[in-house]
């Protein structure tokens, strides 16, 4: 991992709001054909985020960001995301690729509570997956590992699982083909306006996602050589999302088997 001197004290560049800051700029930039293009983006637009003292600074961080995200694009998604043994090694995978390109300092405050986050989620699939445990000891199993979170890790916990049941309504305003009116209209009644409004954004965001997706899995069921595939899955999707792509076209084939008729 990088080293950095110690500080006398908390150092306020480095706050808990540092990663999100960085991905609203990266949003704001867009897509770029190669690194050192989103990079020269990003110059441009430091200045609306950080403070004058803070730019160049902010800026160099940003830069090895925009690195970190290209590693992560090299590296491959486990075949079955549910099985623990799989997940940890990918989790491990990208906890090494943090370390080479972040100081300790950095690195605690852009991927603490997503860390947090990961050991938890691992800790609750091995509860899961273990037979020899009746459903009242992997309740309990759950809720011990739950307590090791700190409170923000709860919160966002919790704000995940409210995610899932708006996912849920979600899926259920897909399947009944209801229109983006009534979906405002009844999101608006139940979560406000502002709220409707992001989830609003949210599905032509998903739209976008799940049309891509459409793009790369037709390619690659039509025998597309691996070079282009390759060439398409970098065309078609941020590093991140290519984590993504086999875990997404793993559940499109596991609900597409749902819906066969028995």
């Amino acid at each position: 991992m990088l080293q950095r001197a110690e500080d006398a004290g908390p150092d306020p560049f480095l706050s808990g709001q540092l990663r999100f800051k960085f991905e609203a700029l990266l949003l704001e930039a867009g897509e770029a054909d190669t690194p050192a293009a989103l990079k020269k983006r990003l110059a441009a637009l430091i200045g609306r985020h950080f403070e004058p003292a803070e730019a160049a600074r902010a800026l160099a961080l940003l830069e090895r960001y925009v690195d970190y995200r290209a590693a992560l694009g090299e590296l491959k998604t486990p075949v079955d995301p549910s099985d623990p043994s799989a997940l940890r090694q990918a989790v491990h995978a990208r906890q090494q690729v943090r370390e080479k390109h972040f100081a300790p300092d950095e690195y605690q405050a852009l991927f603490a509570e997503d860390e947090a986050l990961d050991r938890f989620t691992l800790a609750r699939l091995e509860v899961e997956s273990n037979a020899s445990l009746t459903p009242a000891q992997k309740h309990d199993a759950v809720r011990e590992a739950e307590r090791e979170l700190g409170a923000n890790e709860r919160a966002a916990r919790a704000d995940a699982v409210a995610h899932m049941a708006v996912a849920a309504q979600t899926a259920a305003f897909e399947a009944g083909g209801v229109s983006e009116h009534e979906r405002f209209s009844q999101r608006s009644a139940q979560y406000g306006d502002a709220a409707a409004q992001q989830l609003a954004r949210l599905d032509r965001e998903e739209s976008n996602w799940q049309a891509r997706l459409n793009e790369y899995a037709i390619a690659r069921t039509g025998n597309t050589n691996p070079g282009r595939l390759q060439q398409l899955s970098q065309q078609l999707f941020s590093s991140e999302e290519q984590l993504r792509i086999e875990a997404a076209l793993t559940a499109r084939a596991s609900q597409s088997a749902a819906a066969v008729p028995r």
